[in-house]
């Protein structure tokens, strides 16, 4: 799914005020961290993941990976905190701004 520059500002208007939901550590990316990101991102479609205790470009491909593997969106990242969307097919509750 891609976004565009408007509506990636409105889901990071969105996240503002969201407390990250999903913490990775030391052990990075482990199959229990993908299976709750994944129902996590079913509950509230749009969500923040804190990823400490790894060096920038791991943290990157880590935040990637995760992206590919629970089939979201990266919409931004600050420092150790990342946000993640992912839209729910059968009853979405957030509406992006038409493209364009």
């Amino acid at each position: 799914m891609k976004l565009t520059e408007r509506q990636r500002r409105h889901l990071r208007g969105l996240a503002h005020g969201l407390k990250p939901v999903i913490q990775i550590g030391n052990a990075g990316l482990t199959d229990g961290v993908t299976a709750e990101t994944v129902r996590a991102l079913h509950d509230h479609e749009l969500i923040k993941v804190r990823f400490s205790g790894a060096d920038r470009a791991a943290r990157e491909a880590g935040l990637e990976s995760l992206a590919a593997r629970t089939d979201s969106v990266l919409v931004t990242r600050i420092g150790h905190v990342a946000v993640f969307y992912r839209p729910r097919a059968d009853m979405p509750r957030i509406v992006l701004p038409a493209p364009g």
